[in-house]
């Protein structure tokens, strides 16, 4: 066997932040993991039987050498380039992520301790995460730098891999599993370039054209998916499907899969195609998490509603989405709505007065039977405001945005004027120019330049 030397040790000074674009500013029981797929595969090249210590095992990737406890599932992302990168379970996955076709589900999840290791030549610019570079010999920064997402990268450039951490309630056990990576003295992979940052004009002064359509206003038919289709599906079906909109999970802390594909790169390109882009951000549930649960106090949950906001704020903008740009909250279905009503309605109207702060415009995705009812019944609290557009979940396979279609009192004023949206059919398979997805499908009946006309926000795309 050839030696190994410590791959992560040295001065922290040698660990660098990266220029980011950032400009910092269900049920009330958390559900239970989805079924895995397929059992995991370990690359038939890496030794992954050898021993180590109790309860774990070792796993050998581009001339890196880690232990991973021994639960944690191992996927050879270049044997099977349609797995989904999910967060929701405990996982190692090796290689450039593929067309993600396996992704299903809930798109708002309990997270997990995941790490994905890939070439770092190559490695997609992600925007929505921020990235630390690791000089060769280095450790770890001690601290990580802030994540509204729960994820972070080390760009490793001694090895030439790019590292993404995912975690749920602290990052503290899988950094401890990098920080342990060994580098294997023979076979090291030769040296990489490492990515240029993507950089993005400050404050976003002039939006770009393609981006101010991006929101134009929209009714008919819309998916959403758990992470961003390649640009090849996006593409296939945009000329073979009836979608013209379409939803994409910019972050938060329960977003249940990565997105490798999702750069600002790619919101240019749909934008310039046409779709309707529909951001969403997930943040805390109403379950009782401490990583990713929304408060049962109203005043904590406002607080929760500013910081989701910021957050939201702080991805749109790295994805070029200019001010005035609809940003949804996905706040999931919830049975106890005598526990969970008030801090709904504080968290959502929080959400909505600090986007309209930061100039952005508010949305709520949220179920007909539970956080529907309870923005209704709260539709005229002064002073708060109410969410701009509503987007509700029913999935009674009934293509329109009627009062009964959004869960909404019979001849109700609510949300009128082109400001909704209906999920009418969930969590099934769908195929469109020769490309299978796991898909919702969406009713959308929104007009943006209607919320200024309605005194909502005013139109800032310029």
């Amino acid at each position: 066997m050839a030696p190994t030397r410590t791959l992560l040790s040295g001065l922290l000074g040698a660990a660098l932040l990266l220029p980011l674009p950032l400009t910092t500013a269900a049920s009330a029981t958390p559900p239970a993991p989805l079924p895995a797929p397929a059992p995991a595969v370990v690359p038939a090249a890496v030794p992954a039987a050898v021993p180590a210590g109790t309860g774990e095992r070792t796993v050998d990737y581009r001339g890196l050498r880690l232990t991973v406890p021994a639960d944690w599932r191992v996927v050879d992302l270049d044997r099977n380039p349609a797995a989904c990168l999910r967060l929701d379970l405990a996982t190692l996955y090796l290689g450039p992520a593929g067309t993600q076709e396996e992704c299903a589900g809930r798109a708002a999840v309990q997270r997990a301790d995941t790490l994905h290791l890939e070439p770092l030549d190559g490695a997609p610019p992600r925007a929505d995460v921020p990235t630390v570079a690791v000089d060769s010999g280095a450790a770890l920064p001690a601290t990580p730098p802030r994540s509204d997402s729960n994820e972070l990268r080390y760009a490793l450039r001694g090895p030439g891999v790019m590292a993404t951490v995912s975690y749920g309630a602290a990052p503290d056990a899988v950094r401890a599993v990098l920080a342990r990576a060994r580098a294997l003295g023979a076979g090291d992979p030769a040296p990489v370039r490492r990515p240029a940052p993507v950089l993005v004009p400050a404050a976003l002064a002039a939006a770009p054209a393609a981006l101010r359509g991006a929101q134009d206003a929209f009714s008919g038919q819309g998916f959403d998916a758990c992470t961003a289709p390649t640009p090849r599906t996006m593409e296939a079906w945009r000329t073979g499907s009836p979608f013209g909109a379409v939803g994409i999970y910019i972050g938060g802390r329960a977003r249940a899969c990565a997105q490798p594909q999702l750069t600002a790169a790619w919101v240019r390109g749909q934008a310039g195609a046409g779709w309707h882009l529909m951001p969403i951000w997930v943040g805390p549930q109403p379950w009782h998490s401490s990583s990713t649960g929304l408060s049962t106090d109203p005043a904590t949950a406002d607080g929760q509603g500013r910081a989701a906001a910021d957050g939201a704020v702080d991805a749109a903008r790295s994805l070029g989405l200019p001010e005035g740009t609809i940003l949804y909250n996905d706040l999931e279905n919830y049975t106890d709505r005598a526990t969970w009503d008030a801090p709904v309605v504080a968290y959502l109207t929080a959400w909505t007065d600090r986007l309209h702060a930061l100039g952005y415009r508010s949305a709520a995705y949220v179920s007909a039977s539970s956080g529907a009812q309870a923005l209704s019944a709260h539709y005229r609290q002064e002073p708060r405001s109410m969410p701009d557009v509503l987007w509700v979940a029913r999935w009674n396979g009934s293509a329109t945005v009627t009062d009964a279609d959004m869960g909404l009192p019979a001849g109700t004023s609510q949300w009128s004027g082109r400001r909704r949206a209906h999920q009418f059919q969930g969590d099934h398979d769908a195929a469109y120019g020769g490309v299978t997805l796991n898909i919702d499908r969406n009713r959308v009946d929104v007009d943006p330049a209607a919320l200024a006309t309605a005194g909502l926000l005013p139109l800032r795309l310029s």
